[in-house]
């Protein structure tokens, strides 16, 4: 379960600065998006090193920028002078061949989960400057070149398709067992895009003759069904006279996940290929890659409990599959072992925390170990590429601090070079030849700077973006903000901010509100200007206004401080992370200016979850708190995320029974509990069967919930509506002037 509240559209601040030039912050325009930073969207850096294609403002455009000037070369598609795709009616992305020939460009999608959605593929030609849908079949999901830019690939209906475009874009069926809830081939099911982070499971080989792909059997999968209503914004009409429903496969923990197996399709001889991997029938296939060997496609398992990573070269015209690398821990394999997992010519490099700190490493493709890339007490946090010639790594770091991330680049020799020029948190996006990067700069006092910069000495050619106009809106509302830290009764040092009141007098005591996530690998308290609920800390900066202080502390098992630090909350979720949080209000209580009575904390998903951890831990330490989105019970959660960090319910019987249902008697303080009815990743029976605790064990509460919202409960006015409850909770419990 990862923070998940989506940022759903680029808002034009002109449009909503109407009456809103003040020294206050207007929480609805807040909510809408009015403090949000501009960001360049869509970039895509081609093949020749040199550019990268970004969408226009506008979306109706794809346009090719120099990585040294930024200065537009030509405009690959104009939406206003293409000949064809009338049907088109809003353009979404699009998806460059390798021979920079052609693009797929889509619109009209339709969001289907966290990673997934459908839409109108139509295949662009940018000589001819006319395009032509890509099949007349129905939306399509991820569709990819092959390598040599002749074919795409894409799935539709849970099969598999295959366009040769050198033969009039002729279709052929490749696959033709899949049906909904029950097989879906090349694409994951629920479970494994949200908790994998994908939403591919197919690959072509490099010399484009074959296809492989992940099939998934989720017909013993548990079906999970969610009540569907009218509603608003939008208006579902057709559950106007009797409520519909969401029917889909959902496998909580310990329960039956989908069976994988892996395919490959001959595309001359049309032969289908089952891989022989050596895995039973729990096992996770995150990742399927061919690499720079045609007769070499990698498939990365992962066991059930986590524990044991391989990868696998497998031959994908026998079958046979040989082991090349074992990645094993006691406790839990990270994310970073196949989202960071990239393949060069011959070789290929992950990030791994064997050592006890998140490092790369490089291996050839028979799983020879050529060398550990970075090494230190310190996590690296993002590979970013790879550059064979100079036998260069180029990564992001955190910088001396688990609060900052810079750019580095290391050679061969070990010699690391920090790129990035400021202090704060740095992301970079690399040119394929890793000559150029696009990094966008930002601390807790600076709004996003955009900048073209040189891959060798970091040195910036020209901003793009410097949201300078941001800037001057956000110095005359936000509050006073400041890092710090403290040392726990455990002797645990943690790392939090404070937001305070512009006005802020010393000799007063303030009221406090705590925001967290904590979940695992996580970070709240970051030297970026993303920090808080809304960027900028514009959420916690209004609260500010209203006269609290805001604070956020990360707590043990969150992410920066090595491998110990991060999974010391092994078997045990909430245990640790909620006595931290206690720990920071009885910390904030010892401060002179701080009503150590007046103190409440919040938090979504997970936060949501520790919140009402941390106010039945046993200490009487808030007097209120607003969980929204919260799981209450681990055995309601999805098998991959929940079985990483707690087993199975039968494995860790103890651990499951440490939640907020079972110590609904020691809560303490004023409650809100909040939740989308449609949240198809923390379902509402954690809400349910939580807020009936509450009624059994007779303790009073106050509940809000939104309509057909899913987990980020967005739509019309609910981001709105939801902020000025959470805030009307808080001044009416923690007594303080609405």
């Amino acid at each position: 379960m990862k923070k998940n509240l989506i940022i759903l559209a680029t808002f034009v601040f002109s449009a909503l600065a109407i009456n809103a030039q003040t020294d206050k912050i207007n929480l609805s325009l807040a909510a809408r998006g009015y403090y949000y930073p501009l960001y360049i969207y869509g970039v895509n850096p081609l093949q020749d090193g040199e550019s990268y294609s970004q969408m226009s403002d506008e979306g109706n455009q794809v346009i090719r920028r120099s990585f040294k000037t930024g200065e537009i070369l030509d405009t690959l598609y104009n939406g206003n002078t293409v000949r064809g795709g009338d049907d088109l009616i809003t353009v979404d992305g699009y998806v460059m061949s390798p021979d920079g020939r052609r693009m797929l460009i889509y619109g009209n999608s339709e969001r289907i989960y966290r990673h997934s959605f459908k839409a109108d593929y139509y295949i662009f030609d940018i000589q001819n400057n006319r395009m032509v849908p890509l099949s007349s079949g129905g939306k399509q999901q991820q569709a990819k070149f092959s390598p040599d830019g002749t074919m795409v690939a894409f799935v539709r209906d849970g099969n598999l398709f295959l366009v040769k475009l050198l033969f009039q874009n002729a279709e052929s069926q490749i696959t033709k067992d899949g049906e909904f809830n029950k097989v879906i081939n090349g694409l994951p099911d629920w479970v494994n895009e949200e908790e994998f982070s994908t939403a591919c499971s197919f690959d072509f080989s490099a010399d484009s003759k074959m296809l492989a792909w992940v099939r998934y059997d989720e017909s013993a999968v548990p079906l999970y069904s969610m009540a569907m209503y009218k509603g608003l914004s939008p208006e579902e009409t057709q559950n106007d006279e009797y409520p519909g429903s969401y029917d889909y496969k959902y496998p909580v923990a310990g329960a039956a996940n989908s069976k994988v197996s892996v395919l490959t399709f001959d595309i001359k001889d049309r032969v289908t290929k089952v891989m022989d991997i050596p895995m039973d029938s729990d096992t996770y296939v995150p990742r399927i890659k061919f690499t720079s060997d045609p007769e070499r496609l990698a498939v990365v398992t992962l066991d059930r409990d986590q524990h044991n990573l391989n990868i696998f070269m497998a031959n994908p015209r026998s079958g046979i599959c040989k082991l090349a690398v074992h990645e094993q821990s006691d406790k839990y394999i990270t994310e970073s072992a196949y989202n960071d997992m990239q393949f060069y010519d011959n070789c290929f490099a992950y990030v791994s925390d064997r050592s006890g700190y998140k490092h790369i490493y490089l291996y050839n493709l028979n799983g020879q170990l050529l060398r550990q890339a970075t090494n230190g007490k310190f996590d690296v946090c993002n590979l970013y590429g790879y550059d064979a010639k100079a036998d260069r790594f180029y990564y992001q770091a955190f910088d001396e601090s688990p609060l900052r991330k810079a750019v580095y680049s290391v050679d061969k020799k070990g010699v690391v070079k920090k790129l990035s020029q400021q202090e704060g948190t740095n992301v970079a996006t690399f040119s394929t030849n890793m000559k150029y990067y696009l990094n966008v700069y930002s601390s807790a006092i600076q709004p996003p700077i955009t900048t073209l910069n040189d891959g060798n000495s970091g040195k910036a050619f020209k901003t793009l973006v410097d949201n300078k106009i941001l800037k001057e809106r956000a110095e005359k509302v936000v509050g006073r903000k400041q890092f710090f830290s403290f040392t726990t009764s455990e002797g645990v040092e943690l790392n939090g901010w404070m937001i305070k009141p512009r006005n802020f007098d010393a000799t007063k005591k303030y009221p406090v509100v705590m925001y967290q996530y904590s979940g695992p690998g996580s970070q709240e308290v970051k030297d970026a200007w993303n920090m808080g609920m809304m960027p900028g800390g514009i959420f916690e900066s209004y609260l500010a206004q209203k006269g609290f202080i805001a604070v956020c502390v990360d707590g043990r098992g969150t992410g920066g401080r090595g491998a110990d630090f991060e999974k010391c909350t092994y078997l045990n979720l909430g245990d640790l992370e909620s006595k931290d949080q206690v720990e920071a209000a009885l910390y904030l209580g010892t401060l002179p200016f701080v009503d150590k009575d007046r103190i409440g904390i919040w938090g979504w998903s997970f936060g949501g979850f520790n919140t009402l951890m941390s106010m039945s831990e046993g200490r009487p330490v808030f007097r209120a708190g607003v969980a929204v989105a919260a799981p209450t019970n681990w055995k309601y959660y999805d098998t991959v995320y929940t079985e990483r960090y707690m087993l199975t319910p039968r494995q860790n019987v103890a651990g499951y029974n440490r939640n907020p249902i079972q110590r609904v008697d020691k809560l303490h303080g004023d409650l809100l509990l909040i939740h989308g009815s449609a949240d198809d990743n923390v379902h509402l029976r954690n809400f349910m069967e939580y807020s009936e605790a509450l009624v059994q064990a007779e303790i009073d509460f106050d509940q809000q919930i939104y309509t057909n919202r899913n987990h980020s409960i967005y739509g019309g006015e609910t981001r709105g509506h939801l902020f000025n409850k959470i805030v009307k909770f808080f001044c009416e419990k923690l007594q303080v002037a609405k």
